[in-house]
C-alpha cells in the first residue's frame, strides 16, 4: 500500500509541470502528498493528475 502512494506522489511530482497548478514549491508538495484524498473527493484534481502522470 505504501509503494502504490509513494509512486503516485512520484509519478505526480515528476508531471506537476504539466498540471494548471501554481509553480510555487508549497503547493507542489501538498499536493503530491494529498493525492489519495483529492483524487477522491476533487474532479479538477482528477483531471490534473491524469494530465501529469500521462502527459495530456
Amino acid at each position: 500500500m505504501f509503494g502504490i502512494y509513494g509512486y503516485g506522489a512520484w509519478k505526480f511530482w515528476k508531471g506537476f509541470e504539466r498540471t494548471n497548478f501554481s509553480r510555487s514549491l508549497p503547493n507542489r508538495i501538498t499536493l503530491s502528498l494529498l493525492w489519495p484524498v483529492l483524487i477522491i473527493t476533487n474532479k479538477s484534481y482528477r483531471q490534473n493528475f491524469t494530465k501529469a502522470l500521462k502527459g495530456r
